[in-house]
């Protein structure tokens, strides 16, 4: 093989210039717009969807059309579009509900564009009124929340749990997380799968926890991963001991815990604001967020927490926790205000404008 041959093939083999640059630029560009087709494509079937559902409900109402009809026209579409699912006599009674559920709510209109059919079905029939159904629409939009981890939070009454929450989040996390951060932290936690008595120790919760680890992540909420426990702290040759330590993932920070079995004390914060001082200056990573503190204890006094986290520089909540599978007696009732809930909501819609 001659010479400009050999130089033909390592210039095949070795890419030019800023070739590994364009190639970068070219990936993320077909994702954002194969992104963007999908959004697209969803927004105009949504579209359509309530388009059918108006026009039947208007066509029954006008024209007194019965049962019957809609199951006629589903076996008509189904002919027309064979393995079109979409079409089947429920999902068009579906659209009708759709429709008018939302036909009189222009501020919820635009929401329900934003995520799939499936998971809108999954909101209208398992929401209870226009504020809960404003904050999972929001939600599963803005965290990308599949249908599976929708149920989940519906499941663990995030809505009841993100506005119950005892966090001073809103002044010491930065705004880029500070929304995933408050839906990160419950305001109480059910360890009924520890086995455990009602009475026993810090230490005998601990150890339980670990043991059933997978549980306790999932009641967590899917997006930690477990650190360590008892894990050892050095400060000026003392050593110091957090319970629990828990990395989440997608607010890229460490989570100290520490477990309580009785009542929240103020005293208890200044142990964790201890523990987040030196995590941040001793353990936190390039590129990670500052650490976050969750102080789990058997009950709280509202009062006595909004005054511990009135002067709390570091980000915490407090937190209750059960071994049997219930909420707090009065843990419905508890809710903010309509108005309260509104403009906490209006939040996040300035933040996605």
């Amino acid at each position: 093989m001659n010479a400009a041959a050999n130089r033909n093939r390592l210039d095949a083999a070795t890419p030019p210039t800023g070739y590994g640059d364009f190639l970068i630029e070219i990936k993320t560009q077909i994702r954002q717009r194969q992104y963007q087709a999908l959004r697209a494509a969803n927004k105009e079937l949504l579209a359509l969807y309530w388009w059918l559902g108006e026009n039947i409900s208007q066509r029954q109402a006008a024209l007194g059309w019965g049962k019957s009809v809609v199951e006629t026209l589903a076996r008509d579409l189904q002919a027309e579009f064979a393995g079109r699912n979409g079409f089947s006599a429920q999902n068009l009674w579906l659209m009708r509900q759709f429709f008018n559920e939302y036909k009189d709510k222009p501020k919820l209109q635009p929401l329900v564009r934003e995520i799939s059919w499936a998971k809108n079905l999954v909101i209208l029939a398992r929401c209870k009124d226009d504020l809960e159904r404003e904050f999972y629409l929001r939600a599963t939009a803005r965290f990308g929340w599949t249908k599976s981890v929708l149920q989940h939070q519906l499941d663990n009454h995030s809505y009841a749990q993100y506005l119950n929450g005892q966090t001073n989040f809103d002044a010491a996390v930065p705004d880029s997380i500070k929304a995933q951060a408050l839906l990160a932290v419950k305001d109480s936690y059910t360890f009924d799968f520890l086995g455990l008595a009602e009475e026993h120790s810090e230490r005998e919760l601990e150890q339980a926890l670990v043991r059933n680890l997978r549980g306790f992540l999932s009641e967590m909420g899917g997006a930690f991963a477990f650190v360590g426990n008892q894990y050892r702290l050095e400060v000026e040759g003392k050593e110091y001991f957090i319970d629990l330590l828990l990395f989440h993932r997608r607010l890229r920070c460490l989570v100290a815990i520490e477990l309580k079995i009785g009542d929240f004390k103020p005293e208890h914060k200044g142990q964790i604001e201890f523990y987040l001082d030196t995590l941040d200056q001793q353990h936190r990573l390039e590129g990670e967020n500052p650490p976050i503190g969750i102080v789990i204890c058997r009950s709280k006094t509202k009062t006595m927490v909004e005054y511990a986290l009135r002067t709390m520089t570091r980000p915490l909540g407090i937190a209750t926790y059960t071994v049997t599978p219930q909420l707090p007696a009065s843990y419905e009732n508890d809710l903010p205000s309509p108005e309260q809930i509104a403009a906490r909501l209006q939040g996040w819609a300035r933040d996605d404008a």
